[in-house]
């Protein structure tokens, strides 16, 4: 027989382990449901905060530099600015509206290149933060842009192989549009009082287009130099009111 002091033991160990596997098992019982309570009440406290923001936030006015630089360092650039509406911290309408202008010399092939013209885009960016209400703002957006301009073309004088002498070339005036999508991604952020500063990066993709009879143009008002795509970015100061 086993002796009644061993019995005991045994019986007082086994009555220990049956406590403490239910108070491990009562803890994590409550741990699951009071971190899914402060969840649910975090989610809660947004949604109250959603539902009594208006749709109607306001607005921001804003103005790209890196087309001023772009500009001033080179024989091309644009003037660009927009509005855009503020709609729930989520839904942000976009106008923006730009003066692009190229004036070029190749003093090697002797050919010189001009156009200016305006361009527009329209579109929409996303506030794609967990909290729209933020000083900070993540966007993802999309654009369609549009510019209908003409461009003027000189070339130094070409020899005529056969019969010799010299022919100048030029074409003034030659019509052109183009047709092209953005899509964006970018940050603004306040920095004080109704001032914002915020950078994007641009995907632009040609969408249709009409070179005119010359083909080829080199630059295009608001998309760039020519061509089906072109990756660029802007950095806007903005005041939101």
């Amino acid at each position: 027989m086993m002796p009644r002091k061993s019995i005991s033991s045994f019986i007082l160990r086994s009555i220990a382990c049956s406590l403490l596997l239910l108070v491990v098992a009562g803890a994590c019982a409550q741990r699951s449901p009071h971190r899914t309570s402060k969840e649910e009440q975090e989610r809660l406290r947004m949604k109250q905060i959603d539902d009594s923001i208006p749709w109607f936030r306001g607005f921001q006015v804003k103005a790209d530099l890196v087309g001023v630089i772009e500009k001033m360092a080179s024989s091309y650039g644009q003037y660009e600015a927009g509005v855009r509406f503020n709609l729930k911290d989520k839904y942000f309408p976009v106008v923006e509206l730009g003066y692009g202008k190229a004036d070029e010399s190749n003093v090697v092939s002797g050919t010189s290149y001009k156009t200016s013209a305006p361009y527009g885009k329209i579109g929409v960016d996303f506030n794609i933060l967990k909290n729209k209400h933020d000083i900070y703002r993540f966007y993802v957006g999309l654009r369609y842009a549009y510019t209908n301009f003409k461009i003027d073309v000189d070339h130094a004088p070409l020899t005529d192989p056969v019969w010799g002498g010299q022919s100048p070339f030029s074409a003034h005036d030659v019509k052109a549009h183009y047709h092209w999508a953005e899509l964006t991604a970018g940050i603004d952020a306040k920095i004080v009082g109704p001032l914002h500063l915020g950078w994007s990066a641009r995907y632009k993709r040609r969408i249709a287009h009409d070179d005119g009879e010359l083909g080829n143009v080199w630059y295009v008002p608001g998309f760039g130099k020519q061509g089906g795509s072109r990756i660029t970015g802007t950095f806007d100061v903005m005041l939101e009111f």
